[in-house]
Protein backbone atom coordinates (compact mmCIF):
# COMPACT_ATOMS: atom_id res chain seq x y z
CA UNK A 1 0.00 0.00 0.00
CA UNK A 2 2.96 2.44 0.91
CA UNK A 3 4.09 2.16 -3.00
CA UNK A 4 0.43 2.46 -4.40
CA UNK A 5 0.45 6.10 -2.37
CA UNK A 6 3.66 7.06 -4.25
CA UNK A 7 2.25 6.53 -7.13
CA UNK A 8 -1.14 8.38 -5.61
CA UNK A 9 1.37 11.51 -5.12
CA UNK A 10 3.21 11.64 -8.38
CA UNK A 11 -0.34 11.68 -10.01
CA UNK A 12 -1.30 14.50 -7.49
CA UNK A 13 2.17 16.25 -8.23
CA UNK A 14 0.99 16.53 -12.37
CA UNK A 15 -2.90 17.63 -11.55
CA UNK A 16 -1.92 20.86 -8.93
CA UNK A 17 0.40 23.88 -9.12
CA UNK A 18 4.18 22.75 -7.74
CA UNK A 19 4.58 24.62 -4.83
CA UNK A 20 1.56 23.76 -3.63
CA UNK A 21 2.44 20.05 -3.93
CA UNK A 22 6.07 20.56 -2.74
CA UNK A 23 3.85 22.25 0.85
CA UNK A 24 1.13 20.69 1.30
CA UNK A 25 1.29 16.88 -0.02
CA UNK A 26 5.36 15.57 -0.24
CA UNK A 27 6.01 16.11 3.09
CA UNK A 28 2.46 13.14 3.69
CA UNK A 29 3.57 9.52 4.30
CA UNK A 30 1.52 6.55 4.19
CA UNK A 31 1.18 5.18 7.97
CA UNK A 32 -1.04 2.24 7.88
CA UNK A 33 -4.37 0.39 6.26
CA UNK A 34 -6.88 -0.03 8.40
CA UNK A 35 -9.69 -2.31 6.21
CA UNK A 36 -11.41 0.30 4.82
CA UNK A 37 -9.57 3.12 6.06
CA UNK A 38 -6.10 4.57 4.34
CA UNK A 39 -4.25 6.21 7.51
CA UNK A 40 -1.38 9.19 6.41
CA UNK A 41 0.84 11.41 8.28
CA UNK A 42 1.14 15.18 8.80
CA UNK A 43 3.00 17.51 10.69
CA UNK A 44 0.57 19.30 12.89
CA UNK A 45 -3.11 20.20 13.08
CA UNK A 46 -2.82 23.05 10.32
CA UNK A 47 -1.68 20.72 7.88
CA UNK A 48 -4.24 18.66 8.38
CA UNK A 49 -6.66 20.69 8.50
CA UNK A 50 -5.83 22.22 5.01
CA UNK A 51 -5.16 19.17 3.29
CA UNK A 52 -8.63 17.90 4.78
CA UNK A 53 -10.35 20.64 3.02
CA UNK A 54 -8.41 21.18 0.00
CA UNK A 55 -6.71 18.29 -1.32
CA UNK A 56 -8.65 15.39 0.44
CA UNK A 57 -11.14 14.85 -2.64
CA UNK A 58 -8.25 14.21 -4.98
CA UNK A 59 -6.13 12.23 -2.72
CA UNK A 60 -9.43 9.47 -2.45
CA UNK A 61 -10.15 9.70 -6.12
CA UNK A 62 -6.77 8.98 -6.98
CA UNK A 63 -6.79 6.35 -4.52
CA UNK A 64 -9.43 4.86 -5.88
CA UNK A 65 -7.41 4.89 -9.30
CA UNK A 66 -4.80 3.61 -8.38
CA UNK A 67 -5.76 0.84 -6.30
CA UNK A 68 -9.18 0.20 -7.83
CA UNK A 69 -11.17 0.33 -4.51
CA UNK A 70 -12.25 2.98 -2.90
CA UNK A 71 -11.17 4.23 0.70
CA UNK A 72 -11.83 6.52 3.28
CA UNK A 73 -8.98 8.82 4.53
CA UNK A 74 -7.34 9.78 7.24
CA UNK A 75 -4.86 11.82 8.80
CA UNK A 76 -2.85 11.68 11.69
CA UNK A 77 -0.42 14.29 13.42
CA UNK A 78 2.82 12.23 13.52
CA UNK A 79 6.11 12.36 15.84
CA UNK A 80 7.38 10.61 13.53
CA UNK A 81 6.86 13.70 10.89
CA UNK A 82 7.58 15.72 12.95
CA UNK A 83 10.63 14.81 14.44
CA UNK A 84 11.51 14.54 10.38
CA UNK A 85 10.58 17.83 9.37
CA UNK A 86 12.88 19.25 12.10
CA UNK A 87 15.67 17.68 10.96
CA UNK A 88 17.24 16.56 14.21
CA UNK A 89 15.74 19.20 16.43
CA UNK A 90 14.01 17.81 19.18
CA UNK A 91 10.05 18.89 19.87
CA UNK A 92 8.98 20.74 22.63
CA UNK A 93 5.34 19.35 23.59
CA UNK A 94 5.06 22.01 26.13
CA UNK A 95 4.15 24.61 23.28
CA UNK A 96 1.02 24.93 22.03
CA UNK A 97 0.37 24.42 18.03
CA UNK A 98 -1.04 27.72 16.29
CA UNK A 99 -4.58 27.64 15.48
CA UNK A 100 -5.88 28.37 11.96
CA UNK A 101 -7.29 30.97 10.72
CA UNK A 102 -6.40 33.61 13.48
CA UNK A 103 -3.54 36.10 13.43
CA UNK A 104 -0.18 34.84 14.54
CA UNK A 105 2.05 36.62 17.02
CA UNK A 106 5.62 35.91 16.75
CA UNK A 107 8.28 35.77 19.30
CA UNK A 108 8.97 39.60 18.92
CA UNK A 109 7.78 42.67 16.87
CA UNK A 110 4.06 43.07 14.93
CA UNK A 111 1.76 40.22 14.27
CA UNK A 112 1.40 38.93 11.37
CA UNK A 113 -1.60 38.82 8.82
CA UNK A 114 -3.39 35.50 8.65
CA UNK A 115 -4.14 35.84 5.14
CA UNK A 116 -0.22 36.33 4.62
CA UNK A 117 0.78 32.57 3.75
CA UNK A 118 2.13 30.57 1.27
CA UNK A 119 -1.16 29.21 0.40
CA UNK A 120 -2.95 32.43 -0.30
CA UNK A 121 -0.15 33.88 -2.77
CA UNK A 122 -0.63 34.45 -6.07
CA UNK A 123 2.46 32.75 -8.16
CA UNK A 124 3.05 34.54 -11.49
CA UNK A 125 5.85 34.60 -14.03
CA UNK A 126 6.51 38.38 -12.06
CA UNK A 127 7.30 36.66 -8.53
CA UNK A 128 7.72 33.08 -9.11
CA UNK A 129 11.55 32.91 -8.05
CA UNK A 130 10.68 35.21 -5.42
CA UNK A 131 8.19 32.74 -4.07
CA UNK A 132 10.12 29.74 -4.41
CA UNK A 133 13.44 31.43 -2.42
CA UNK A 134 11.14 32.40 0.29
CA UNK A 135 9.18 28.92 0.69
CA UNK A 136 13.51 27.48 0.16
CA UNK A 137 14.36 29.91 3.41
CA UNK A 138 11.09 28.95 5.49
CA UNK A 139 13.05 24.96 5.33
CA UNK A 140 14.76 23.59 7.65
CA UNK A 141 16.96 22.06 5.41
CA UNK A 142 17.39 24.82 2.69
CA UNK A 143 20.96 25.62 1.80
CA UNK A 144 20.21 29.54 2.09
CA UNK A 145 20.23 31.26 5.00
CA UNK A 146 19.67 34.59 3.64
CA UNK A 147 17.01 36.26 1.45
CA UNK A 148 17.10 39.92 0.20
CA UNK A 149 13.72 40.92 -1.87
CA UNK A 150 13.51 43.62 -4.00
CA UNK A 151 10.49 45.37 -5.18
CA UNK A 152 8.74 48.53 -5.22
CA UNK A 153 5.58 49.08 -2.95
CA UNK A 154 2.36 47.33 -2.87
CA UNK A 155 4.29 43.85 -4.62
CA UNK A 156 3.92 41.14 -2.51
CA UNK A 157 7.22 41.72 -0.29
CA UNK A 158 5.20 41.78 2.96
CA UNK A 159 3.32 39.08 2.44
CA UNK A 160 5.91 36.56 1.17
CA UNK A 161 8.08 38.10 4.44
CA UNK A 162 4.93 36.82 6.88
CA UNK A 163 4.11 34.14 4.97
CA UNK A 164 7.73 32.67 5.66
CA UNK A 165 6.88 33.56 9.37
CA UNK A 166 3.71 31.44 9.54
CA UNK A 167 5.03 28.26 7.61
CA UNK A 168 8.20 28.24 10.50
CA UNK A 169 5.93 29.02 13.39
CA UNK A 170 3.49 26.22 11.71
CA UNK A 171 5.99 23.51 11.40
CA UNK A 172 8.68 23.97 13.71
CA UNK A 173 6.60 25.98 16.86
CA UNK A 174 9.74 26.20 18.81
CA UNK A 175 11.64 28.28 16.76
CA UNK A 176 11.67 32.04 17.47
CA UNK A 177 10.99 34.11 15.00
CA UNK A 178 11.10 38.23 15.24
CA UNK A 179 9.46 40.20 12.61
CA UNK A 180 10.12 44.00 12.57
CA UNK A 181 10.00 46.90 10.06
CA UNK A 182 13.78 48.96 9.98
CA UNK A 183 12.29 51.37 11.22
CA UNK A 184 10.90 49.87 14.55
CA UNK A 185 14.05 48.34 15.11
CA UNK A 186 15.76 52.28 15.01
CA UNK A 187 12.78 53.39 17.74
CA UNK A 188 13.44 49.88 20.40
CA UNK A 189 17.36 50.52 20.20
CA UNK A 190 16.98 54.19 20.77
CA UNK A 191 14.22 53.56 23.43
CA UNK A 192 16.81 50.77 25.14
CA UNK A 193 19.65 53.42 24.98
CA UNK A 194 17.52 55.73 27.13
CA UNK A 195 16.48 52.97 29.11
CA UNK A 196 19.42 51.95 29.73
CA UNK A 197 18.65 48.32 28.64
CA UNK A 198 21.01 47.95 25.42
CA UNK A 199 22.42 44.82 26.67
CA UNK A 200 19.37 43.69 27.19
CA UNK A 201 18.52 44.34 23.59
CA UNK A 202 21.69 43.06 22.34
CA UNK A 203 21.03 40.01 24.47
CA UNK A 204 17.51 39.25 22.50
CA UNK A 205 18.56 39.79 19.21
CA UNK A 206 22.03 37.74 19.29
CA UNK A 207 20.96 34.58 21.16
CA UNK A 208 17.21 34.25 21.57
CA UNK A 209 16.43 34.84 17.73
CA UNK A 210 15.97 32.14 15.25
CA UNK A 211 14.57 33.51 12.10
CA UNK A 212 15.07 37.57 11.58
CA UNK A 213 12.12 38.86 9.12
CA UNK A 214 13.54 42.59 8.86
CA UNK A 215 10.98 45.08 6.37
CA UNK A 216 12.32 48.11 4.71
CA UNK A 217 15.63 48.40 5.35
CA UNK A 218 16.31 51.76 2.93
CA UNK A 219 14.65 53.17 6.07
CA UNK A 220 18.62 52.67 7.87
CA UNK A 221 19.56 55.59 5.73
CA UNK A 222 21.44 58.09 7.21
CA UNK A 223 21.08 55.84 10.95
CA UNK A 224 24.46 55.52 11.79
CA UNK A 225 24.13 53.69 15.18
CA UNK A 226 21.55 51.51 14.10
CA UNK A 227 23.47 50.59 10.98
CA UNK A 228 26.65 49.68 13.51
CA UNK A 229 24.31 47.70 16.00
CA UNK A 230 22.53 45.92 13.23
CA UNK A 231 25.64 44.56 11.65
CA UNK A 232 26.93 43.32 14.90
CA UNK A 233 23.48 41.21 15.45
CA UNK A 234 23.73 40.43 11.43
CA UNK A 235 27.26 38.79 12.41
CA UNK A 236 26.02 36.78 15.60
CA UNK A 237 23.34 35.39 13.67
CA UNK A 238 24.63 34.85 10.11
CA UNK A 239 27.43 32.78 12.71
CA UNK A 240 24.94 30.51 14.19
CA UNK A 241 23.59 29.94 10.82
CA UNK A 242 20.13 31.56 11.79
CA UNK A 243 17.46 32.28 8.83
CA UNK A 244 17.30 36.11 7.80
CA UNK A 245 14.82 37.81 5.61
CA UNK A 246 15.28 41.44 4.22
CA UNK A 247 13.32 43.58 1.81
CA UNK A 248 13.59 47.02 0.18
CA UNK A 249 12.83 49.10 -1.92
CA UNK A 250 16.11 49.61 -3.14
CA UNK A 251 19.32 47.45 -4.09
CA UNK A 252 21.61 47.63 -1.04
CA UNK A 253 24.17 49.56 -3.04
CA UNK A 254 21.48 52.13 -3.70
CA UNK A 255 20.35 52.99 -0.05
CA UNK A 256 22.06 56.37 0.36
CA UNK A 257 24.10 56.97 3.83
CA UNK A 258 24.26 52.93 4.20
CA UNK A 259 27.75 51.66 6.05
CA UNK A 260 29.56 49.21 3.79
CA UNK A 261 29.24 46.58 6.64
CA UNK A 262 25.91 46.53 6.14
CA UNK A 263 25.79 46.94 2.47
CA UNK A 264 27.89 43.41 2.28
CA UNK A 265 25.49 41.45 4.90
CA UNK A 266 22.91 42.70 3.01
CA UNK A 267 24.16 41.76 -0.25
CA UNK A 268 25.36 38.01 1.57
CA UNK A 269 23.00 35.59 0.56
CA UNK A 270 20.09 35.60 -2.34
CA UNK A 271 18.99 38.69 -3.88
CA UNK A 272 15.07 38.27 -5.67
CA UNK A 273 12.90 41.26 -6.89
CA UNK A 274 9.07 41.07 -7.65
CA UNK A 275 8.17 42.60 -11.29
CA UNK A 276 4.52 43.99 -11.32
CA UNK A 277 2.10 41.31 -12.36
CA UNK A 278 0.82 40.75 -15.96
CA UNK A 279 -2.44 40.72 -16.96
CA UNK A 280 -3.11 37.18 -16.24
CA UNK A 281 -1.30 37.07 -13.03
CA UNK A 282 -3.71 40.33 -12.47
CA UNK A 283 -6.90 38.42 -13.20
CA UNK A 284 -5.63 35.47 -10.75
CA UNK A 285 -5.30 37.70 -8.08
CA UNK A 286 -8.96 39.46 -8.47
CA UNK A 287 -10.28 36.12 -8.54
CA UNK A 288 -8.40 34.61 -5.30
CA UNK A 289 -9.58 37.73 -3.08
CA UNK A 290 -12.69 37.64 -4.24
CA UNK A 291 -13.34 33.85 -3.69
CA UNK A 292 -11.79 34.61 -0.39
CA UNK A 293 -14.28 37.55 0.57
CA UNK A 294 -16.76 35.78 -1.10
CA UNK A 295 -17.79 38.17 -3.92
CA UNK A 296 -19.48 37.33 -6.72
CA UNK A 297 -17.68 39.03 -9.65
CA UNK A 298 -18.28 37.72 -12.76
CA UNK A 299 -15.34 37.14 -15.89
CA UNK A 300 -16.30 40.63 -17.36
CA UNK A 301 -15.73 42.74 -14.60
CA UNK A 302 -12.71 40.72 -13.46
CA UNK A 303 -10.71 41.14 -16.94
CA UNK A 304 -11.91 45.15 -17.24
CA UNK A 305 -10.57 45.48 -13.77
CA UNK A 306 -7.29 43.76 -14.41
CA UNK A 307 -6.46 45.76 -18.42
CA UNK A 308 -6.89 48.91 -16.44
CA UNK A 309 -5.71 48.76 -12.74
CA UNK A 310 -2.14 47.61 -13.83
CA UNK A 311 0.35 49.38 -11.30
CA UNK A 312 0.29 47.03 -8.51
CA UNK A 313 -1.02 44.19 -5.89
CA UNK A 314 -2.56 46.88 -3.67
CA UNK A 315 -4.46 48.76 -6.32
CA UNK A 316 -5.99 45.66 -7.87
CA UNK A 317 -7.07 45.53 -4.33
CA UNK A 318 -8.29 48.90 -4.21
CA UNK A 319 -10.13 48.78 -7.59
CA UNK A 320 -12.18 45.56 -6.14
CA UNK A 321 -12.94 46.67 -2.54
CA UNK A 322 -13.93 50.08 -4.13
CA UNK A 323 -16.51 48.10 -6.57
CA UNK A 324 -17.42 45.57 -4.01
CA UNK A 325 -18.12 48.60 -1.31
CA UNK A 326 -19.77 50.34 -4.05
CA UNK A 327 -21.98 47.75 -5.09
CA UNK A 328 -23.04 46.80 -1.57
CA UNK A 329 -24.00 50.90 -0.08
CA UNK A 330 -26.41 51.39 -3.86
CA UNK A 331 -27.83 47.92 -3.48
CA UNK A 332 -26.90 47.17 -6.45
CA UNK A 333 -25.43 44.01 -8.68
CA UNK A 334 -21.77 44.49 -9.71
CA UNK A 335 -21.57 45.04 -13.52
CA UNK A 336 -19.29 46.52 -16.36
CA UNK A 337 -20.39 50.14 -15.33
CA UNK A 338 -20.36 49.87 -12.01
CA UNK A 339 -16.85 49.00 -12.42
CA UNK A 340 -15.80 51.44 -14.96
CA UNK A 341 -16.91 54.14 -12.61
CA UNK A 342 -14.88 53.26 -9.80
CA UNK A 343 -12.09 52.84 -11.73
CA UNK A 344 -12.44 55.87 -13.26
CA UNK A 345 -10.95 58.01 -10.54
CA UNK A 346 -7.73 55.64 -9.75
CA UNK A 347 -6.84 55.40 -13.59
CA UNK A 348 -7.53 59.38 -13.96
CA UNK A 349 -4.29 60.15 -11.23
CA UNK A 350 -1.92 58.29 -12.41
CA UNK A 351 -2.48 59.55 -16.29
CA UNK A 352 -2.66 63.24 -15.17
CA UNK A 353 -0.44 63.54 -12.65
CA UNK A 354 3.12 64.41 -13.84
CA UNK A 355 6.40 65.77 -12.12
CA UNK A 356 6.31 69.11 -13.57
CA UNK A 357 3.01 69.56 -12.22
CA UNK A 358 3.96 68.63 -9.14
CA UNK A 359 6.71 70.64 -8.77
CA UNK A 360 4.69 73.78 -10.12
CA UNK A 361 1.94 72.72 -7.57
CA UNK A 362 4.54 72.75 -4.24
CA UNK A 363 6.71 75.83 -5.78
CA UNK A 364 3.02 77.65 -5.80
CA UNK A 365 2.35 76.65 -2.56
CA UNK A 366 5.81 77.19 -0.91
CA UNK A 367 5.37 80.41 -2.52
CA UNK A 368 8.97 79.43 -4.69
CA UNK A 369 10.42 79.47 -8.07
CA UNK A 370 10.83 76.60 -10.61
CA UNK A 371 14.61 77.83 -10.53
CA UNK A 372 14.57 77.57 -6.55
CA UNK A 373 13.33 74.04 -6.76
CA UNK A 374 15.63 72.28 -8.81
CA UNK A 375 18.58 74.83 -7.81
CA UNK A 376 21.89 73.15 -5.83
CA UNK A 377 20.91 75.68 -3.10
CA UNK A 378 20.77 73.78 0.71
CA UNK A 379 18.46 76.52 1.98
CA UNK A 380 15.70 75.09 4.41
CA UNK A 381 12.86 76.98 2.79
CA UNK A 382 13.82 75.46 -0.50
CA UNK A 383 15.27 71.79 0.75
CA UNK A 384 12.07 70.98 2.51
CA UNK A 385 9.44 71.67 -0.46
CA UNK A 386 12.03 69.91 -3.06
CA UNK A 387 12.14 66.65 -0.58
CA UNK A 388 7.86 66.70 -0.29
CA UNK A 389 8.23 67.62 -4.21
CA UNK A 390 10.33 64.84 -4.62
CA UNK A 391 8.47 62.36 -2.42
CA UNK A 392 4.68 63.00 -4.26
CA UNK A 393 6.51 62.43 -7.67
CA UNK A 394 7.20 59.02 -6.19
CA UNK A 395 3.22 58.42 -4.64
CA UNK A 396 1.54 59.77 -7.49
CA UNK A 397 3.35 58.58 -10.76
CA UNK A 398 5.10 55.86 -12.43
CA UNK A 399 7.91 57.59 -13.21
CA UNK A 400 11.35 55.58 -11.73
CA UNK A 401 13.78 57.42 -9.31
CA UNK A 402 16.82 58.56 -11.66
CA UNK A 403 14.08 60.11 -13.70
CA UNK A 404 12.33 61.84 -10.61
CA UNK A 405 16.18 62.58 -9.16
CA UNK A 406 17.23 63.72 -12.85
CA UNK A 407 13.69 66.19 -12.79
CA UNK A 408 15.16 68.16 -9.82
CA UNK A 409 18.78 68.05 -11.05
CA UNK A 410 19.43 65.22 -8.11
CA UNK A 411 21.08 61.58 -8.39
CA UNK A 412 18.68 58.99 -7.79
CA UNK A 413 20.20 58.25 -4.47
CA UNK A 414 19.40 61.77 -3.33
CA UNK A 415 16.00 61.24 -4.16
CA UNK A 416 15.46 58.22 -2.21
CA UNK A 417 16.79 60.13 1.01
CA UNK A 418 14.36 63.08 0.31
CA UNK A 419 11.24 60.13 0.16
CA UNK A 420 12.60 58.81 3.53
CA UNK A 421 12.96 61.92 5.30
CA UNK A 422 9.11 62.75 3.73
CA UNK A 423 8.49 59.27 5.32
CA UNK A 424 9.48 59.87 8.70
CA UNK A 425 9.00 63.10 9.17
CA UNK A 426 4.90 62.27 8.53
CA UNK A 427 5.17 60.08 11.71
CA UNK A 428 6.21 63.01 13.55
CA UNK A 429 5.97 66.54 12.36
CA UNK A 430 2.01 67.81 12.33
CA UNK A 431 3.27 70.54 10.08
CA UNK A 432 4.40 68.45 7.30
CA UNK A 433 1.52 66.01 7.62
CA UNK A 434 -0.75 68.93 7.13
CA UNK A 435 1.59 70.25 4.09
CA UNK A 436 1.45 66.94 2.58
CA UNK A 437 -2.34 66.27 3.14
CA UNK A 438 -3.24 69.73 1.41
CA UNK A 439 -0.93 68.76 -1.69
CA UNK A 440 -2.04 65.00 -1.99
CA UNK A 441 -5.73 66.60 -1.61
CA UNK A 442 -5.08 69.22 -4.53
CA UNK A 443 -3.60 66.46 -7.04
CA UNK A 444 -6.11 63.94 -6.39
CA UNK A 445 -9.28 66.35 -7.27
CA UNK A 446 -7.29 67.72 -10.26
CA UNK A 447 -6.59 71.00 -8.55
CA UNK A 448 -3.87 71.47 -9.54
Amino acid sequence: MKQIWEQVKLSIKKQIPSHSYRMWIEPVDFIECKENCIVLSCANTFSKKRIFDHYGSIIKTEIKKTSGKAYNLDLEVSCKTCKKENSGFEKDNSIQLLLPGVNVRPYNGRLLRKDFTFDQFVVGNNNDFAYLAALDLSKKNSQQSSLFLLSKTGMGKSHLSQAIGHHILSQYPTERVYYITAEDFTTEMVNSFRNGSIDKFKQKYRNECDVLLLEDVHCLTGKERTQIELAFILDYLFEADKKIFFSSCYLPSDIPKLNAKLISRFSYGLISNIDPPGFRTRVRILKKKSKNNEHNLSEEVIEYLASELTADVRQLESGLIGVTAKASILGVPIDLDLAKSVTHNIIRQRKNITIDIIKKLVCKHFNISIKDIISSSRKQNFVRPRQIAIYLSRRYTDSPLQTIGKSFNRYHATAIHSIGIVERGLKEQVALQKQVEILSKKLESDKF
